[in-house]
């Protein structure tokens, strides 16, 4: 068991907010700042995800981009702005970061992330939020998270519907038996074509900000040890409903 490191007095001001809810207190808050997060994507997920774990006090986050900042992404991706156009999406997102919180040491990695490299890239972190926008990133992080056993906080978005889940395969539940992967929810990528991007389709910007945000609640929970995960759960947004709804699914066993 590592060593959590301790707060200064300017983090202790920071994070009281944090602090004064027992189920954090100061062990919460240290174990926030010795963890290492690793962001696939700087986009409409990664930007709430990395603005509010920043605030939070993750001590390392690292952030997986190799795209730059368009004009159409600032309708969602609010970690951005205006004069950030044409720039690297994680030199902007580092830049950002460090706004909010200076204590936060951040990685860059602008790169397009594969089945080759995941492997490498995850294991230097102990928990990995995908903010990815297609499946083939998808499957290459969830294989990779899978092999390096680090869990994984997955999100997918399309234009008015939302989707979150906890990965942990290579845990057991309380019945002992396995926990599923993302392959029990998606045995393989769908044909091209099939599922439109969000360039073709639309998506609302605040959607990927509810989703976002609730991928950084779950990586804080995982990180403080607290509450229950959305591990074997997949919770669903309907935003012009306003409902969410939350259905169980279980490991299938490959062969």
């Amino acid at each position: 068991m590592k060593t959590l490191p301790s707060l200064t007095d300017d983090e202790i001001e920071r994070y009281a907010r944090h602090i004064v809810l027992p189920e954090i207190g100061g062990t919460g808050q240290r174990r926030l700042k010795a963890a290492r997060v690793l962001v696939v994507g700087a986009g409409g997920l990664g930007a709430p995800v990395l603005a509010y774990l920043a605030a939070a006090g993750v001590g390392t986050l690292g952030i997986i981009d190799d795209d730059e900042v368009s004009l159409s992404n600032l309708q969602r991706q609010i970690i951005h702005g205006t004069t950030s156009l044409g720039r690297s999406k994680a030199e902007s997102a580092r830049d950002a970061i460090l706004r909010i919180n200076p204590h936060v040491q951040v990685k860059l990695h602008q790169l397009r992330l594969t089945p080759q490299n995941a492997p490498a890239l995850i294991a230097s972190y102990d928990l990995i939020i995908d903010g990815t926008d297609n499946f083939a990133t998808r499957f290459a992080v969830a294989d990779a998270c899978e092999q390096e056993k680090r869990p994984l906080v997955h999100a997918a978005v399309g234009r008015f519907d939302g989707s979150l889940t906890v990965l942990k395969p290579f845990e057991t539940n309380a019945a002992g038996e396995p926990n599923p992967s993302y392959r029990d929810l998606f045995p393989a990528p769908p044909p091209d074509g099939l599922v439109p991007s969000c360039a073709a389709a639309g998506v609302v910007g605040a959607l990927v900000g509810v989703m976002g945000t609730l991928q950084a609640m779950e990586a804080i929970k995982l990180i403080t040890k607290i509450g229950t995960p959305l591990v074997g759960r997949l919770l669903l947004y309907d935003a012009l409903a306003a409902r969410f709804d939350t259905i169980s699914y279980k490991h299938q066993g490959r062969s």
